[in-house]
């Protein structure tokens, strides 16, 4: 295997979901994210990998309008939204979950996934503003994603794992077509990540294009499709699973060999 076996850093062969050209963003002088130009699959489950501290989490943080690039251009299906804020990314069709779970900690279960689809605020919720039909399809996603026997619940007497699970059902409310997901198993149990995995693969088969940065190997390289390799803020490599991990230009960066 050589590195002219995969692709150039950046490509892919498909229709493109997401694209970036010249993507930067330093802190303090530091390039968190540098000169990446890459590329998305629609349709597919895509990866974003690479060790601690190689920008990814940075990157989604670009892409999604929570922090503006200091150069560089984001395209979401070939439309540049590049300084756009994050609701109007958000009402353009993509969903996205954070490293960290954001819920609403004293509110139930229910109602976090209810906060998930108010078009307007917090306050729109707050006045009761949503529909039978909405609570009806909140209840049905909490079944999908396993946790609706909790659904009086308060989100913080959940477990994290649970509370992974109800911030994927959240970032799915709105039945985005393509859904960024940062680390999903991070901290999550086997049997929880396995019911993770089966449904992306679910939603997948339906329609839906994720976008997934994770550092579990295993479920990357049996999840995805197409995986991007960032290192030191840029993309290094780019390809199917079985040539990313074969690839010197990545195991140079995961193992320093």
């Amino acid at each position: 295997m050589t590195t002219a076996d995969t692709a150039p850093a950046g490509s892919a062969v498909g229709t493109t979901i997401l694209r970036t050209e010249g993507l930067t963003k330093s802190f303090g002088g530091v390039h968190a994210v540098k000169d990446a130009t890459v590329t998305f699959l629609d349709g597919k489950i895509n990866g974003l990998i690479g060790p601690n501290g190689s920008g990814k989490t940075t990157f989604f943080n670009c892409v999604t309008g929570m922090i503006k690039p200091d150069s560089g251009r984001v395209y979401l299906h070939d439309k540049e939204v590049t300084r756009w804020a994050p609701h109007k990314i958000a009402r353009a069709g993509l969903g996205r979950s954070f490293q960290l779970c954001r819920t609403f900690p004293r509110m139930t279960v229910l109602e976090n996934m209810l906060v998930a689809v108010q078009p307007h605020s917090l306050a729109d919720y707050l006045g009761g503003s949503h529909s039978p039909e909405t609570v009806e399809r909140a209840r049905r996603m909490l079944a999908r994603v396993g946790i609706d026997h909790l659904e009086t619940a308060e989100a913080r007497d959940l477990s994290y794992g649970q509370q992974k699970l109800l911030e994927l059902g959240s970032t799915l409310m709105s039945d985005p077509p393509f859904v960024m997901l940062d680390e999903p198993a991070g901290g999550v149990n086997p049997s929880l990540i396995e019911r993770i995995a089966v449904l992306i693969r679910e939603l997948n088969a339906e329609g839906t294009t994720f976008l997934i940065v994770e550092h579990n190997m295993e479920l990357i390289m049996k999840l995805c499709d197409h995986i991007v390799v960032f290192d030191r803020g840029a993309p290094i490599a780019t390809g199917t699973p079985d040539l990313i991990q074969s690839d010197p230009r990545v195991l140079e960066a995961y193992l320093g060999v």
